[in-house]
């Protein structure tokens, strides 16, 4: 039990000599059948070169983190650290307080070790006294040779690590990803100090700004997709049509029962928990007046006919790969004229986003577009200031027009929902659309119900749509382009799918 859990122990556990020979025998034999290679394991390979090809001279520890705790002896559900699942290519929830270590060699290159906790025999004490990671309580871990065969590295025990970390630590200079595990940042520090006889404030700083420029560069280099994470994201999005077509079907049994939000949510998830490692972020299922509230996780409301519900909701698919998507859907069926007249607007805006989407333009060109259509939409409408035009809004001086559409239009999509998200500005914001780019396009329109500047026919109307776009080499590919996206495919793909179950 690690210092972290130090509490009150209330198991009573057999612990004689005579009880573990009894549970450590009679068991068949363990298979000697080693896993098949993975496909993502070339990929993962590519990717480890490019990273030895930025530091060379350098010991890289990138951390898959630990188990967190939930409450008392009851742990998350783990997640490996985005950058280790990369680089590994291991996904869904293996493997806790694994520890990949890129190891410079003589020759060039690095040589890439993955230190974890294998599977323990039977006649050990974690086998079946070990309730966080013990085989009688959560299942078998894989062998050394396992992961090897797997995904074509070097395993080695977790036990292993100190050494190798600390391993002519004064000549090596060492980066890790600190915020992956504080255990491990902790033991590349002592490491880091241990090689050097007094303490250095200025040392200490450039070993900061080390492992800052390590994981910035890992984050930036998931801007570009290779054609397996390409894949994954068309099964993620695949997934979740599935889901968004299951809340479809069931939208009258979520008025019926109340709080049908937590309805919505559940069935969604469900779908995602099957068709994939579950969800990649907490679904909104906004009813009504809750779509304008941008971050509506709760999920508490009710679900009412004549209102509409926004659900923004993606299925993470077992190698961690996210979509996410936004549909806004009447969910009585048909959208009533202001719904309809908020809807298409946001749907131009949307389509100019999309446009905008090639090789040569830049990121912000993308929202610039979207926004551009939602501020000449407000000022036909007369709900800009008196004198101020589109221009104006436009300025940077001004953008009125952020009262209701307040965040921006697209961000990176891939391991993470908001993806790369440590690289710079200059490689993100203000960086030219390269080929194998995924990001979203999701422009909105929010009129909270309280909003005295928005006509009253409008208010409590809230309206997002949300696409995952592929950049191309002659434009983009809206990967989740095949669901229905303009007012009149909406009300057809609802009566369609109500049809279908009856």
């Amino acid at each position: 039990m690690s210092e972290k859990q130090q509490q009150a122990e209330h198991r009573s556990r057999p612990s004689s000599a005579a009880f573990r020979d009894f549970v450590s025998s009679g068991w068949a034999p363990r298979s000697d059948t080693r896993p098949a290679r993975v496909e993502v394991a070339e990929y993962a390979a590519r990717r480890r070169e490019r990273v030895s090809q930025e530091y060379p001279a350098d010991r890289l520890v990138v951390p898959a983190g630990g188990l967190k705790v939930r409450s008392n002896d009851c742990d998350y559900v783990f997640r490996p650290h985005s950058a280790f699942a990369h680089l590994t290519g291991l996904g869904s929830d293996r493997e806790p307080d694994a520890v990949l270590v890129l190891e410079p060699q003589d020759g060039g290159g690095h040589q890439a070790t993955l230190y974890f906790r294998p599977l323990a025999g039977r006649d050990t004490q974690e086998f079946f006294g070990d309730s966080r990671y013990g085989e009688f309580w959560v299942g078998a871990r894989p062998t050394l040779e396992d992961v090897e065969a797997e995904l074509g590295i070097h395993a080695r025990h977790i036990d292993d690590l100190p050494d190798a970390v600390a391993k002519d630590a004064g000549t090596v200079p060492v980066r890790v990803v600190r915020d992956a595990d504080g255990d491990i940042a902790a033991l590349v520090d002592k490491a880091r100090e241990g090689a050097h006889q007094e303490s250095s404030d200025e040392r200490t700083q450039e070993q900061a700004e080390a492992d800052v420029d390590l994981a910035r560069f890992l984050s930036t280099m998931r801007l570009l997709k290779d054609e397996w994470e390409i894949e994954q994201m068309r099964d993620a999005v695949k997934a979740t049509n599935d889901g968004f077509e299951a809340v479809i079907a069931d939208l009258p049994e979520a008025v019926r029962r109340g709080r049908g939000e937590r309805w919505v949510e559940g069935v969604f998830g469900l779908y995602a928990r099957h068709g994939g490692n579950g969800v990649g972020y907490d679904s909104i299922c906004a009813s009504g007046d809750h779509a304008n509230t941008l971050h509506w996780i709760k999920n508490t409301g009710d679900v009412k006919d004549g209102d509409l519900i926004l659900l923004d909701a993606g299925v993470e698919v077992d190698s961690l790969y996210t979509a996410d998507i936004t549909r806004t859907l009447p969910v009585g069926g048909t959208f009533s004229d202001a719904q309809r007249k908020v809807y298409d607007a946001v749907y131009r805006a949307q389509q100019a986003g999309l446009d905008a989407i090639k090789p040569g333009n830049t990121f912000s060109d993308v929202h610039a577009a979207a926004i551009r259509v939602i501020a000449e939409t407000l000022f036909e409408w007369g709900m800009l200031p008196e004198g101020v035009d589109v221009e104006a809004t436009l300025a940077k001086e001004g953008q009125y027009h952020r009262r209701w559409m307040v965040h921006g239009t697209s961000h990176h999509l891939g391991l993470d929902v908001h993806d790369c998200a440590l690289a710079r500005q200059l490689d993100y914001m203000d960086a030219e659309l390269t080929p194998g780019m995924i990001l979203t396009v999701e422009p909105g329109l929010y009129f909270k119900a309280d909003d005295q500047l928005v006509p009253e026919e409008l208010r409590g109307i809230g309206v997002r749509i949300e696409d995952d776009v592929l950049v191309t080499q002659d434009g983009h590919d809206n990967l989740s382009g095949f669901m229905p996206r303009s007012s009149d495919e909406i009300e057809a793909w609802i009566a369609g799918v109500w049809d279908a179950k009856r």
